[in-house]
């Protein structure tokens, strides 16, 4: 089956010489949710906004459901919702006149049972009638994911959907992306929210400087790159490592009750043991000790910098 997603080798220079994407390339299956991580200015926002239409790509091809971005545009746009990070909406028309007009911008006839479906998966229903300017920013956002919606894409792309709204938002759109993807919708999430791109993602995507750096499965990308953390509590407060221990990675607390250390799981042996002994060695007492996995972000920050360098 071909990909429902097909980037290879886009570019995107503006005038002046600025280049915003550098070669991307970039294939998703049906149904999957991908998560493009990247520090502002990376280029996710031109990616998008090629995919969708709103910037026309200097070289290189995409394809959006088998229909090319530039010479069957009009096709590819109807498989394509958009959620922006700016919300604009006609301040004076109704909520639910503003999701049924822009059903009707890609073609689609008028489906009133859809429409207040979705109204009421946003909380918006008892919003139908409101003129978009009485409306709160959280509840202007909500219209925004029902207008990318109404027409029923195959290709959803959220560009900070969640970015300064309320955690009942948060929910109810979570909520509605585990829906679209159970019925085959593919989803491109950004988000400064990276815990929500772990917790909802299938797929990593890191760009920077116009570059995709990878692309992997979120499970597999956490098990090859995180790293763990051991901390240490000790029953009495230290001045500093000993001496004896400074061939470890360690990290004394600011009030010196504990000591953190580093490992990889992956290597083939973690120190651990070493390590305990070369504390009890040296005379320092445990109270407790506790483990924690890299999380995704601290995995994201380590890429973009290895790649500022």
């Amino acid at each position: 089956m071909a990909p429902i997603v097909d980037v290879q080798g886009l570019r995107k220079v503006y005038k002046g010489g600025f280049e915003a994407l550098r070669g991307v390339d970039l294939v998703m299956e049906e149904g999957e949710i991908l998560a493009l991580l990247g520090p502002n200015g990376a280029g996710k926002t031109t990616l998008i906004s090629a995919l969708c239409g709103i910037t026309n790509p200097t070289s290189g091809r995409a394809k959006v459901a088998g229909h090319d971005i530039v010479s069957d545009y009009r096709a590819a746009r109807r498989m394509i919702g958009l959620v922006p990070q700016e919300v604009a909406l006609e301040p004076f028309e109704r909520v639910i006149n503003t999701v049924r007009f822009s059903r009707g911008l890609f073609g689609k006839p008028r489906d009133d049972a859809l429409t207040k479906r979705l109204l009421q998966q946003l909380s918006l229903w008892d919003k139908r009638r409101s003129r978009t300017k009485e409306l709160s920013g959280g509840m202007k956002r909500r219209v925004l994911i029902a207008k990318a919606l109404c027409h029923e894409p195959r290709v959803l792309f959220l560009d900070e959907p969640t970015a300064g709204v309320d955690v009942e938002l948060r929910r109810d759109m979570w909520q509605i992306v585990e829906e679209l993807k159970k019925s085959g919708v593919t989803i491109i999430l950004t988000t400064h929210y990276i815990e929500e791109a772990e917790a909802i993602a299938d797929r990593v995507a890191v760009i920077n400087r116009g570059e995709i750096l990878l692309v992997e499965e979120k499970e597999a990308l956490m098990a090859r790159m995180g790293r763990k953390m051991l901390r240490i509590d000790l029953n009495e407060p230290a001045a500093e490592v000993p001496d004896d221990l400074k061939g470890y990675d360690l990290e004394l607390s600011d009030d010196g009750r504990s000591l953190t250390y580093h490992y990889d799981t992956h290597g083939e042996r973690t120190g651990i043991t070493s390590l305990l002994q070369a504390l009890s060695a040296a005379g320092m007492s445990l109270n407790d000790i506790h483990t924690r996995q890299s999380s995704l972000e601290e995995i994201f920050v380590d890429l973009v910098k290895e790649d500022a360098a």
